[in-house]
């Protein structure tokens, strides 16, 4: 039997492996009983030698005798012409072999093609074998670069066929009426959004009141209406968990017909909304709040660029000058309240610049540029943050209704206690013990602000941090300093901010689309799912970039570029190009002028011999050796152009450990030379008993 599903509690089911639907029907259902030995290792597409056991006409139990391959059963690769066979070569870097195809199982596939192809369970051979299911594309064609990491990462571009006939009764459903649901539709509410933006989860609008109060309007797209619980659409949209954007695609959560329509707040069309009315003092306070079904009409789709144009006085398009007075001034007059507010309660200010990847209408990545970041994104930032804050703050009481909150824990004091140490050669103090606060790292980056390796010194604060997480457990947000914290805004793209929305209507009596009892039962477990997909997401989209940037200085073999080191570890050093942002890696074996001793207090590799030191943040000078599209892998070698290797760098002491390493420490076996089972291995070879009939080298 081969598994076909695991669910979010982990229940794992499988269909047999041989079975023909045309001939014999729908497949029966099967549950995988756990064990200790071989459940734990089940991937879907994992295939299983079990023992069945029927419990009614359609349905069985299966216990496992053993895995018959633990991979998840389907590899991704390149197919590849090997003298009169063909071969398929894995795209993960970490795979150790290639697979062997055979000629009738290849589907068409031709040399270069990437390709899906499945294991054949197989015992005795040195190499798998596997058959061709899928092509995806040609080796070398920039479109197939985002299929690679989806792949890897196991998500699905499109929706599976159970779907078809709810997305088309989804394109028959109409704006609700006005029964029941608050008319926002005179309110001047304006999107705010990227150039390249199709989904519209938010309008804001912003006034000062006589009293001198601010009222404040956030509206998100009502996706509670539209995706009911316990439909398949929900189940997919639970199951992706959220939204993954590549370079040049999107991994919808939910069908183009919701997002980029149905629900997105377009302008000038009516759309239901899940609003919430907030009143602020003049120093940022939250004074009350105001959950409501609306209905509304965004009376402009603007972009970053334009707002910021406006509130610069530059003269723009006719609609936003127009806007600029009534709707675009007051929002600035806010923002910087709640600009204020945000300092004074000390969120941490990591502001590091963000590197966009540009593509050109072929797919082509063509450079690199840093993203723009202007008042006008933090002014959403700022607005978002207030609603979500009040969308916890409102459920934080309800028992009936969970709350999905958005946590973020404080630093470890190991990782303090090991950047403490790194920042003390930069005159830095970390503040000792655990009720550190995030407004005394941004005091350390402040101090840093006037150094020339303030860079650095923000990436190694950033590499303290926690993971944010989803959590029914609220232990506030370090990062942003606040004790109440929920994701309310984004319901098109993450499924936390949809749960949110639920329990809001069911706590307020809001109309349908309460959150329902499976839901509350299972909210801890939908909770590490969905903390698990945005994970997943994370680490394809970075697996994407990097094999967009590798494909972009394949073309550059050769070239010398300037760098930094940006990651010191025992097998070599990670170099980031100044040019591009890339990352790549110079391996230890080509530093050959000497032994190199890592020392992980220093961040440094140092010579023992010649004492050259290569310290996180020194700048250098590198040449790519090899760019591999496939992999996303990229090696660099160092020039004789090196800039300073960090021994420059402020308050480096090379310790005294160096000058000779401990005697009996197993990780200096090869600074020392030739180990024990080396000179064993040659005495055995002087040996007059050794096979005089093999051949000399």
């Amino acid at each position: 039997i081969e598994v076909c599903m695991i669910d979010i509690d982990g229940d794992v089911y499988a269909r047999p492996v041989n079975w023909n639907e045309d001939i014999q029907g729908a497949p029966p259902k099967i549950e995988v009983i756990p064990d200790n030995k071989h459940f734990p290792k089940l991937r879907e597409c994992s295939r299983i030698l079990a023992r069945l056991s029927r419990v009614d006409d359609n349905f069985y139990e299966a216990r496992i005798i053993r895995n018959i391959d633990s991979s998840r059963g389907k590899i991704l690769g390149i197919a590849k012409r090997n003298k009169n066979s063909f071969i398929v070569t894995p795209t993960n870097k970490k795979a150790k072999y290639d697979f062997d195809v055979d000629q009738n199982k290849l589907e068409n596939a031709k040399d270069g093609d990437l390709v899906i192809a499945e294991i054949i369970p197989a015992r005795g051979l040195k190499r798998k074998k596997v058959r061709v299911c899928e092509i995806l594309g040609k080796q070398g064609d920039p479109r197939t670069i985002s299929l690679i990491s989806l792949h890897e990462a196991g998500l699905q571009e499109k929706f599976p066929p159970p779907l078809i006939e709810e997305i088309k009764n989804c394109r028959k459903m109409k704006v609700p009426r006005l029964k029941g649901r608050e008319d926002l539709r005179n309110i001047p509410l304006v999107t705010i959004d990227g150039a390249d933006a199709k989904d519209f989860d938010d309008a804001v609008f912003a006034e000062k009141q006589d009293n001198g109060k601010y009222h404040i309007i956030v509206a998100i797209a009502d996706v509670a209406y539209y995706v009911q619980s316990g439909s398949k659409l929900d189940d997919e949209a639970k199951k992706r968990g959220n939204s993954t954007y590549f370079p040049d695609r999107v991994i919808p959560m939910l069908p183009e017909v919701l997002s980029n329509d149905l629900c997105s707040l377009r302008p000038n069309k009516t759309r239901a909304s899940l609003a919430v009315h907030m009143w602020i003092d003049n120093q940022g306070k939250l004074l009350k709040y105001k959950f409501t079904r609306a209905l509304i009409k965004s009376a402009a789709r603007l972009t970053y660029e334009q707002v910021q144009a406006a509130r610069n006085g530059i003269s723009g398009d006719k609609q936003t000058a127009m806007l600029n007075d009534e709707v675009i001034a007051p929002l600035y007059e806010v923002y910087e309240i709640l600009g204020k507010a945000r300092e004074k309660r000390g969120a941490l200010d990591l502001d590091l610049p963000e590197r966009q990847i540009v593509i050109d209408d072929k797919g082509n990545m063509t450079g690199v540029k840093v993203r723009e970041r202007l008042d006008s994104h933090k002014l959403i930032e700022e607005f978002m943050i207030l609603a979500n804050v009040a969308a916890a703050s409102a459920l934080e009481n309800k028992e009936n209704f969970p709350c999905v909150y958005r946590v973020h824990d404080k630093p470890s004091m190991e990782k303090l206690s090991s950047a403490g140490e790194f920042l003390q050669s930069f005159g830095l103090t970390l503040p000792k013990g655990q009720n550190i606060k995030p407004a005394q790292l941004n005091k350390i980056l402040q101090a840093a602000a006037k150094m020339p390796y303030s860079h650095l010194i923000s990436q190694v604060i950033l590499r303290t941090q926690s993971q944010a997480v989803y959590s029914t457990e609220n232990i506030g947000h370090f990062g942003l300093a606040l004790q109440k914290y929920a994701h309310f805004t984004s319901p098109i793209r993450r499924y936390a901010d949809l749960l949110v929305h639920r329990a809001l209507i069911g706590a307020y009596n809001l109309g349908p689309g309460e959150m329902q009892e499976g839901e509350k039962a299972e909210i801890d477990e939908i909770c590490m799912h969905i903390s698990s997909t945005e994970r997943t997401s994370m680490e394809a989209e970075r697996g994407a970039i990097d094999r967009f940037t590798a494909a972009f200085l394949a073309e550059r073999k050769g070239g010398e570029f300037s760098g930094r080191i940006s990651g010191v570890t025992r097998f070599g050093l990670f170099v980031e190009l100044n040019e591009t942002g890339a990352d790549g890696l110079v391996p230890m074996r080509s530093l050959a002028d000497d032994f190199y001793i890592h020392d992980e207090h220093a961040h440094a590799l140092i010579g023992r011999k010649h004492k050259r030191v290569y310290r996180l943040g020194a700048a250098v000078s590198v040449k790519i050796i090899e760019a591999n599209a496939i992999t996303g892998s990229t090696i660099f070698a160092l020039t004789g152009k090196s800039l300073s290797q960090g021994a420059d760098i402020p308050g480096f002491k090379p310790p005294p450990s160096i000058a000779k390493p401990a005697k009996n420490s197993g990780k200096n076996k090869r600074q020392r030379g030739k180990s024990k089972n080396y000179r064993r291995k040659k005495h055995k070879n002087k040996s007059p008993h050794r096979n005089p009939h093999k051949k000399k080298p």
